[in-house]
């Protein structure tokens, strides 16, 4: 295992302190497996509570449990599966967010799985959950949700405003909005009431993975495609005409600077990228017309590229019986069980399936069906590095450095910029040749 670990698990994001959910059978000769996962909504733990006694009374030769984890406090989990790792006392199954899935493979705290999940099993799957859980050839972990994030628009404000919404409404993943007209739309819509656009979903993991897809579409990732090198990427020419143009939306007073809660549910903002998980609360709470259109692309490319990435669950080191936990794995990821579980947590499905049952109906049409659209077509995984999370923490640093920057000045600085991104670039090499450099 890598030094350093703890560090590195101290700057992920997770969950908190613990709730115990006993085995639901034992049996004398019986394989106990137990989990960890972050707690969720109500719905949720009713559906592990089923789910649990389902497996347990069907197979007595196999019993499982679960640790719901109280992620109130952002550092507890992870901190809590390093206490684990250190004592080899990890639970035999546990759950991790997808862009630390490579972290946990290239220490050697995950297994590999992919000899429980055919080809054609992973053939369903949508594509960008095999790339997000696979490290190195190997795949370490498997999901049953996915997140994305497209351009939501209240089309009443934007009336008001004289924007065509019946454009938006007709844009096409061939045809997506393009920066200038995203910039264009969030000048139009800047008034003394509100302003044009949010951006900013927290200054922490929102940053990279809600804004990656515009570094991608301008033509260079954050982090080399074999996650060994971010000098030359996130400090790239590219990637600094892609912090401009973020940078001057707040410079020119279309965006807020702090992440503003609800922004876009108020009406203190016109437009916002936001993720799939707002549909649902938009449809619950909202009091005015809204609509949903693809992640905005470059003018200079127009290439589509959409975020991802979900929590995932994998097999630990400490696991006594591998392939009893496979076993159970293949079962857990079924397309009905994936089905049920994504309608009760209110995420896309990770399988094309599952939108085949009756449980996710809601997704044949409409905004959630543009986000699986996204998802089998333009989503790309954060990139997978064992150093992502100190990538992750300098990043998000660096980008609120520049954006209260510009925000205070009301002017973008080219070299303030360069120096910031050189500087996320030099801490990701310190760190990756550290500890994981050949």
């Amino acid at each position: 295992m890598k030094k350093g670990m703890s560090v590195i698990l101290g700057l992920a994001f997770a969950a908190s302190a613990c709730t115990v959910v006993p085995a639901m059978a034992e049996g004398g000769n019986a394989v106990n497996l137990t989990i960890w996962s972050p707690t969720d909504k109500e719905a949720v733990e009713a559906w592990w509570v089923e789910k649990l006694a389902e497996w347990n009374e069907e197979h007595p030769e196999i019993q499982v449990s679960r640790e719901a984890i109280d992620r109130s406090d952002s550092y507890a989990y992870d901190n809590k599966i390093a206490t684990a790792v250190t004592s080899n006392d990890l639970p035999s199954i546990f759950f991790v967010d997808g862009p630390q899935v490579s972290y946990y493979a290239a220490n050697g705290i995950t297994v590999p799985i992919t000899e429980y999940f055919d080809e054609e099993t992973m053939a369903d799957f949508v594509p960008s959950t095999v790339a997000q859980c696979t490290y190195d050839g190997e795949l370490y972990a498997i999901s049953a949700t996915e997140s994305s994030v497209a351009f939501y628009y209240n089309k009443d404000m934007l009336k008001e405003c004289g924007v065509d919404t019946d454009d938006l409404d007709s844009r096409t993943l061939e045809n997506p909005l393009t920066w200038a007209e995203m910039a264009e739309i969030a000048e139009k819509c800047t008034t003394d009431d509100h302003v044009g656009t949010h951006i900013i979903m927290d200054h922490g993991e929102g940053l990279p993975y809600a804004l990656e897809p515009m570094y991608i579409s301008e033509g260079v990732d954050y982090i080399s495609e074999d996650g060994t090198m971010a000098a030359g990427y996130v400090d790239s020419e590219e990637a600094v005409k892609t912090t401009q143009y973020l940078a001057e939306l707040i410079a020119n007073g279309y965006a807020n600077v702090d992440p503003i809660q609800d922004e876009f549910l108020n009406k203190a903002c016109a437009t916002m990228l936001g993720g799939s998980w707002d549909v649902s609360i938009l449809e619950q709470s909202a009091d005015f017309d809204w609509g949903v259109t693809y992640y905005p692309v470059s003018d200079e490319t127009g290439t589509a590229v959409s975020p991802c990435g979900d929590w995932s669950a994998a097999i630990s080191k400490d696991c006594e019986d591998v392939d009893a936990a496979g076993e159970f794995l293949q079962w857990l990821m079924n397309t009905e069980n994936v089905a049920s579980y994504a309608a009760a947590i209110a995420k896309p499905a990770t399988r094309n399936s599952a939108y085949e049952n009756e449980a996710m109906a809601e997704y044949a049409d409409g905004p959630r069906a543009l986000f699986v659209e996204q998802l089998n077509n333009t989503a790309v995984p954060r990139p997978r590095t064992p150093s992502y999370a100190t990538f992750s923490a300098n990043y998000a640093e660096a980008m609120t450095n520049i954006f209260s920057d510009a925000a205070t000045n009301g002017e973008v600085d080219a070299d303030y910029i360069q120096d910031e991104l050189t500087n996320v670039a030099d801490l990701f090499t310190e760190d990756y040749e550290t500890y994981y450099a050949e």
